[in-house]
């Protein structure tokens, strides 16, 4: 029995290999022997393209203005109808909005032109005495500085003047208290 299941068995591995003559074998190549990692299918992703999304949004903006273009219910105004409403007012809103501002405008600038030609005071106080010196020492030749004399006189009185008004005055505030 040995030597029937040793024929089967070659029988059976020569029916294996053997094709039939109908399907077709691929072909191999010698430079690709062994070199599968080379050579792989390219992915190919595409796109759906620019028609496809220029028709859906088509589609959907159609849908969109058909049902901003509806009245609403109990004979509301459509969205549509609201929003030119609403455009049309800012319109008369702007012009009332430029008259005022040109009125505004036109009532600085005659303000502007009073306040530029009014006359003025030419009188400064000096708050202190040595505002006259606070020039440049250089190029002042010796013994041309201005004589501050009178001046330094007139602000000592005008100081003195007003300690004795200040000192009258709490002279005066102490009898009103002593009275009480």
């Amino acid at each position: 029995m040995s030597a029937l299941r040793q024929t089967a068995a070659q029988v059976a591995r020569r029916a294996r290999t053997v094709r039939p003559k109908s399907l077709r074998t691929t072909r191999s190549y010698a430079s690709e022997h062994g070199h599968d990692h080379h050579h792989h299918e390219h992915n190919v992703e595409e796109s759906l393209g620019v028609a496809f999304y220029g028709t859906l949004g088509v589609l959907f903006g159609s849908i969109f203005v058909y049902k901003i273009s509806r009245p609403g219910p109990n004979g509301e105004l459509s969205t549509l109808h609201k929003y030119w409403q609403k455009v049309s007012d800012y319109g008369s809103q702007w012009e009332t909005r430029a008259q005022v501002m040109a009125a505004a405008l036109e009532q600085a600038s005659h303000d502007k032109h009073l306040l530029l030609n009014a006359d003025r005071s030419k009188h400064r106080e000096l708050t202190y005495p040595e505002v006259f010196t606070h020039g440049s020492p250089h190029n002042i030749p010796a013994g041309h500085y201005v004589k501050l004399d009178k001046v330094i006189a007139h602000y000592q009185k005008q100081h003195l003047e007003e300690e004795a008004r200040k000192a009258k005055k709490l002279a005066a505030e102490a009898s009103q208290q002593s009275q009480q």
